[in-house]
């Protein structure tokens, strides 16, 4: 277990950072680096800074909960945070053109080689206007988005200063990233700059999303989804005049009834929700147009490419039966079909070193590994076949994307979890 100031943890055998590193050289496994690691003494000193700065990491916290980041706005928060990490002595610290902000925590390797990447993503759920005002009710923190993701935030600044404090030097330069994009309609659009467009898009030897609290959960696997919103479109009318026309609501409500008939194995675990609509013109109104959000999800890109194709076709359905069932003289229901959001499948190997170094990290603190798959911005790396996991920041939490979120950032489980990540990073940044 990590040894935290103060704390009843098992000790282990008092080994260096350099033993470590000369063992992995002779071919250690990654549970044996990060064994060997989290004994070391410089490890201990990064972890005792972690504790004496809690204080200062959950204030960090609240700063930055409360800088609204709604989707596709998250300007004010990611400047914030931008000179939060100058202010930490990274390098190169800058915003790309996407909107995510970075810096870099030079290893001792040659400038420009591989980089382990640790990002947190800056954007919340919630929609401008929503209260973040921090509710602070003993060791819990109440407010939208504080647990998603933004102590994450706080918790990467927090490791900054725990290596420093430490003086632990890594091969491998580390990036930290605050991006932009992570949430619903964002489509992981921070990350896929990063990957796609970024400068170091073709540097990354590892990628660590840090997202949500637990500490136990390694997640290796990437669900894909699609989504699309469909607008139905009609002639429209007046409801008691043009009655009997075609109605574009019919085919909507059509649409959604035939949807939620269909059937998904629970394994690999496939799911659709019909999740928004709107539109219409007035009570007494035939709508012109009425739109349709569809969100669909699973492990196995072939079965989300199955019920993919069973949506559209019926869509196609829907709108032909309306059509046939009404009377079409002023025009014809027809359906502009949009994908608005998708995000691939894939999975990082059970047995790669980044999955087995992060689980051998979670079990050194005394925590049992949860592994599994979600969609977060590991889904863009691993697409790539970039070893990517995504873990959480400590401590526990609750009622993500709802406006009663909250986080316990009680001292001893939230250093402890932690501890968790930085050993994790550290193992593939090499020391």
């Amino acid at each position: 277990m990590f040894s935290v100031p103060r704390y009843a943890l098992v000790s282990v055998l008092a080994l260096t950072i350099a033993t470590g590193a000369a063992a992995q050289g002779r071919g250690a496994t990654p549970e044996q680096t990060v064994q060997k690691l989290v004994a070391s003494a410089p490890f201990k000193a990064a972890v005792a800074k972690l504790d004496a700065d809690h204080a200062r990491t959950v204030e960090d916290t609240i700063t930055l909960t409360e800088i609204p980041a709604p989707p596709f706005k998250e300007e004010a928060r990611a400047k914030a945070y931008m000179e939060m990490l100058k202010a930490h002595g990274l390098s190169d610290v800058e915003m790309d053109a996407e909107g995510n902000v970075m810096g870099l925590r030079r290893g001792t390797g040659p400038a420009g080689g591989k980089v382990v990447v640790l990002a947190a993503h800056l954007d919340t759920v919630f929609p401008e206007g929503t209260n973040v005002k921090v509710r602070r009710e003993g060791t819990k923190l109440h407010a939208p988005g504080v647990g998603d993701d933004t102590h994450s935030l706080a918790v990467l600044l927090a490791y900054v200063r725990a290596l420093d404090a430490a003086k632990i030097k890594t091969k491998r330069d580390i990036l930290f990233v605050g991006n932009v994009g992570e949430e619903g309609p964002g489509d992981l659009r921070g990350v896929k700059f990063i990957f796609n467009k970024g400068k170091y898009k073709d540097r990354v030897h590892a990628f660590f999303s840090m997202d949500g609290t637990s500490a136990e959960r390694v997640t290796f696997g990437a669900v894909g989804s699609k989504r699309y919103r469909v607008t139905f479109n009609g002639p429209g009318g007046h409801s008691y005049g043009a009655y009997g026309t075609v109605n574009p609501m019919a085919a909507m409500g059509t649409t959604v009834v035939e949807m939620n008939k269909l059937t998904t194995p629970a394994k690999p675990r496939t799911t659709y929700a019909t999740s928004v609509v709107g539109g219409g013109t007035s009570v007494n109104s035939i709508p012109e147009a009425i739109w349709l959000e569809v969100d669909m999800r699973s492990e196995s890109k072939e079965e989300l490419d199955k019920l993919d194709g069973k949506f559209l076709g019926i869509v196609k359905d829907a709108v032909a039966a309306e059509n046939k069932a009404r009377n079409t003289r002023f025009g014809q229901i027809s359906a502009d079909v949009k994908m608005i959001g998708e995000r691939p499948t894939g999975a990082t190997r059970e047995d790669a070193e980044i999955v087995r170094a992060t689980t051998a990290a979670v079990k050194a603190a005394g925590y049992t590994p949860i592994l599994g798959a979600s969609s977060t911005d590991s889904n863009i790396p691993i697409s790539l076949g970039i070893p990517a996991v995504t873990i959480g920041s400590g401590g526990t939490g609750g009622r993500a994307h709802a406006p009663d979120e909250w986080i316990d950032v009680e001292k001893g489980p939230s250093v402890r979890g932690q501890a968790v990540g930085l050993a994790a990073v550290l193992a593939m940044a090499g020391v």
